[in-house]
């Protein structure tokens, strides 16, 4: 009975190890997604490009369409902050995640920058690239399967990784002009109806400015 009582014990203090390991690890990572339904989160043009299927934002443009966080956190303007995002790509998917944008009810948004979802689609510009300002022509991940994504801004430099692999460093001129403001919301992309995407467990961490 004593041996019992001891291993009881050890396995409770090794639970409350590990639970507190998984605790620091989350410490300052705040979620952006409920992982039930779009509150917080404001679509444009075409709100039936998105829905909440199994724990994930499901994205699909029918036609295009953006999907903007109004929540808040931040009251949804972040300047330096670190994304991280669970994404699944299907074949021939296009999708983006922006950062430093505002909400615009239609259209390709014109303000900030689009970090690429795009592992096989006809774009070559690949996951990774700020799009059209540094692109990234590689293969990063696999379609149908999970993958982290983690985009970084932080006083004007600008990393984005896929499974822990650096893929693009920018940094920003000193005058990065209007169509770049100091900082923003973020949106998911809804690119077109062939184009399907998956997002989960969203959450950003705010750097200090």
């Amino acid at each position: 009975m004593r041996l019992t009582m001891v291993l009881v014990a050890a396995l409770g203090l090794a639970g409350v190890c590990f639970a507190g390991e998984e605790a620091k690890a989350e410490e300052g990572w705040i979620p952006l997604f409920d992982g039930k339904t779009l509150d917080g989160w404001k679509p444009s043009e075409a709100p039936d490009s998105f829905k909440v299927e199994d724990g994930a934002i499901v994205v699909q443009g029918k036609p295009r369409s953006h999907l903007f966080y109004d929540g808040p956190v931040k009251d949804h303007n972040f300047k330096n902050f670190e994304l991280k995002l669970e994404v699944m790509t299907f074949p021939g998917a296009n999708s983006g995640v922006y950062f430093h944008t505002v909400f615009q009810q239609g259209g390709w948004p014109g303000k900030g920058y689009e970090a690429q979802v795009d592992n096989t689609h006809s774009d070559p510009k690949r996951t990774g690239s700020l799009y059209n300002v540094k692109n990234y022509m590689e293969v990063p991940a696999k379609d149908n399967e999970w993958w982290t994504y983690l985009i970084t801004y932080n006083n004007g430099k600008i990393t984005t990784s896929v499974n822990g692999k650096l893929l693009v460093e920018y940094t920003e001129p000193e005058n990065p002009g209007p169509s770049k403001p100091p900082s923003g919301t973020f949106c998911l992309q809804g690119h077109d109806p062939k184009s399907k995407v998956l997002f989960r467990n969203i959450r950003v961490k705010p750097l200090p400015d």
